[in-house]
């Protein structure tokens, strides 16, 4: 990938299926339905709720948390108020959830976010929450399967809350070959070129810290 498509200013690495409509890496393409073949297989209906996501829409993510204008949570899933958190202390929230700009997995093409359909009515309001997958949750039975048929087709979790700083993400699931060679190229100075164009709430802040938090948020994954 070029730094334009591993940051998410372009998508000419990008095609958009239809069934289920989602957007990944031409070279994802094929490996995900085999996935979702053989899920439909087992009986759950494979779907992702985001896919590929641009720079634009993480940095609207950021902004809109970074502001109080989008929920912001803690290591606990409690809400927190932005206006009650200095800038240091807002960065620190929103990236146990939320990727900074520019180093989204999801940028790539080669990450998903999958939820079960059969599991929830039609009204049910996705959440994305580790108790959605959990014993007792919607998704625990898909959390189960996914756990041990994935790394058959090539994807594994890169959040599991051992090394990356990253909150556990049993909804999180990456196609290891093309993903960790973006990883890899995906450097802070290629980071900071892109974050540092663009209008970001504590930016400042962000390039002071960029070489710390590229090592925790970026570099730092958990292997099966």
């Amino acid at each position: 990938m070029n730094q334009g498509e591993l940051t998410g200013q372009l998508r000419t690495h990008i095609t958009d299926l239809s069934d289920p409509d989602c957007a990944l890496h031409v070279d994802v393409a094929a490996p995900f339905s085999s996935l979702r073949r053989a899920a439909c297989a087992a009986g759950f209906d494979l779907a992702p709720v985001s896919s590929f996501r641009d720079f634009a829409r993480q940095l609207a993510i950021w902004n809109g948390k970074f502001s109080g204008a989008r929920p912001m949570y803690d290591a606990s899933g409690r809400a927190m108020l932005a206006g009650e958190l200095d800038p240091e202390q807002r960065i620190e929230a929103i990236l146990l959830w939320s990727a900074l700009p520019g180093a989204s997995r999801h940028h790539w093409g080669t990450d998903v976010d999958l939820i079960d359909r059969k599991a929830v009515t039609a009204g049910y309001q996705v959440r994305l929450t580790p108790e959605e997958f959990a014993p007792g949750g919607p998704f625990a039975p898909l959390a189960e399967w996914l756990e041990a048929n994935a790394p058959r087709y090539g994807f594994f979790r890169p959040f599991r809350g051992e090394l990356s700083g990253v909150r556990p993400e049993p909804w999180h699931f990456s196609f290891a070959p093309i993903a960790e060679g973006a990883r890899r190229s995906l450097s802070p100075a290629v980071l900071h070129q892109a974050i540092a164009a663009a209008p970001l709430l504590g930016k400042e802040q962000v390039l002071a810290r960029l070489e710390e938090l590229h090592a925790r948020y970026v570099a730092a994954i958990d292997w099966p």
